[in-house]
């Protein structure tokens, strides 16, 4: 009797625990992935005619998001995509270079970097990106019509000085500055535009936020002290720990350089022992150091990274664990 009771508890208990996982899983994947909803019926109109779109556009935030390669086809420019550092680079058809990056919100424009208001997302393998930056960085014009579900887009095509139209009447009609459209065609000054002379006119938004620049040795540095601490990790776990230094950086309880950072305090012995020296960041920790600098952020607010299986005590214990990646713990 008693064996009998017991059987029928844990056939009981497996059903409870089934019954947990059909309930919990659908809930644990749609929390562990924001998704970007397809915007089902949504009319793409390209110079006035309606085109098909191969991959569906999207919306995430309050945001449209476009398929980067169909976009990159419609404006008639090039795209390639470079596996080892996953960005996609692309050639607008008016000269134009912009290199986007997964989940990073700095787009490098024309050798420049800027921040975009939301970084581009990677669904299915597809690279999308904020449909008015990705536009206007092709040199085109977007309208949306939330009623109606209709996307217009317009190439704007560069317009060509002559003894007619210069300069003052292209800005006039573009309501845009002299000297932007100068900077805008990587001119020095007026001079240097003359009579057929095609200028860009479009001004990208991003244009107005600029990114601050980090110097190569601060980018050499951190890649070495992140292949010391998180080599042997995933490119999460690396993009994690860079990030701790740098929130590091931002926050007024420690230095406000990522030497001052690494060098001060015990928590890189490496950088104390002559190992940080002698580190050679693989190909993983490049691309996650450079993410993490052009704004690619997966541990918000944490300053303290450990092992919890090594570093015990009262004060590891106090700290609020933001998440855990690999070997390491994340907190603030």
């Amino acid at each position: 009797m008693i064996r009998n009771n017991k059987h029928n508890i844990n056939r009981i208990l497996i059903v409870l625990f089934a019954m947990i996982l059909l309930c919990v899983s659908p809930l644990s994947a749609a929390a562990a992935q924001k998704e970007a909803t397809v915007m089902h019926g949504l009319i793409v109109m390209m110079n006035g005619e309606k085109v098909k779109m191969t991959d569906p556009v999207r919306m995430l935030d309050g945001k449209l998001y476009a398929p980067v390669a169909r976009m990159t086809e419609l404006f008639g420019a090039t795209a390639t995509w470079d596996q080892d550092a996953y960005e996609l680079t692309i050639h607008s058809a008016f000269g134009d270079k912009m290199v986007f990056g997964d989940g990073v919100p700095v787009v490098y424009f024309n050798g420049s970097r800027y921040f975009m208001d939301t970084a581009p997302i990677m669904v299915d393998g597809k690279t999308y990106a904020p449909l008015r930056d990705l536009a206007e960085m092709l040199h085109g014009a977007v309208k949306w019509n939330a009623d109606e579900q209709v996307v217009e887009l317009q190439t704007v095509q560069p317009v060509v000085v002559t003894e007619e139209v210069g300069l003052a009447e292209i800005s006039k009609q573009f309501d845009v500055l002299e000297a932007d459209i100068v900077e805008r065609n990587g001119l020095k000054n007026t001079g240097d535009i003359k009579t057929g002379t095609a200028l860009r006119v479009v001004m990208p938004a991003i244009l107005d936020n600029e990114a601050k620049p980090y110097t190569e040795k601060d980018y050499k540095l951190l890649s070495k002290i992140t292949q010391v601490e998180a080599g042997y990790e995933s490119y999460e776990g690396q993009l994690a720990v860079a990030n701790v230094i740098l929130n590091r950086v931002k926050d007024s309880q420690f230095p406000s350089s990522i030497h001052d950072v690494i060098y001060s305090g015990k928590q890189f012995p490496a950088a104390h022992n002559g190992k940080l020296d002698k580190s050679v960041p693989n190909a993983s920790v490049l691309r996650a150091v450079k993410d993490a600098l052009n704004g690619k952020n997966n541990v918000e607010d944490a300053v303290y990274f450990f092992n919890p299986d090594v570093s015990k005590g009262s004060f590891w214990s106090s700290l609020d664990v933001v998440t855990t990646i690999g070997n390491h713990s994340f907190a603030k």
